[in-house]
């Protein structure tokens, strides 16, 4: 089964849409979205787990990738694919 993904975004984010479109090409069917722009609370939550202000930030099950270019880096890696069907 495969571990829970969960992003923080924005409306018109074009690094969301690129993550987004990352994590569906492995085989991710859902991703959980918080919307920062709407929601200042979470903005506030995400920057206190994170200690990062901008979006997207991606978290795997409890492990917190980053951004867009980290999602890309841990790919090119071959770290994304096992963290995704990490037990």
């Amino acid at each position: 089964m495969m571990q829970p993904v969960k992003m923080y975004t924005t409306a018109v984010c074009p690094y969301c849409v690129r993550a987004k479109q990352i994590l569906k090409a492995k085989g991710v069917e859902q991703i959980e979205e918080i919307r920062i722009d709407t929601n200042p609370e979470q903005r506030a939550l995400m920057m206190e787990i994170t200690g990062r202000r901008t979006v997207p930030q991606i978290f795997i099950g409890q492990t917190h990738v980053g951004g867009c270019d980290e999602l890309i880096a841990l790919d090119g890696q071959g770290g994304l694919i096992p963290l995704l069907n990490a037990s």
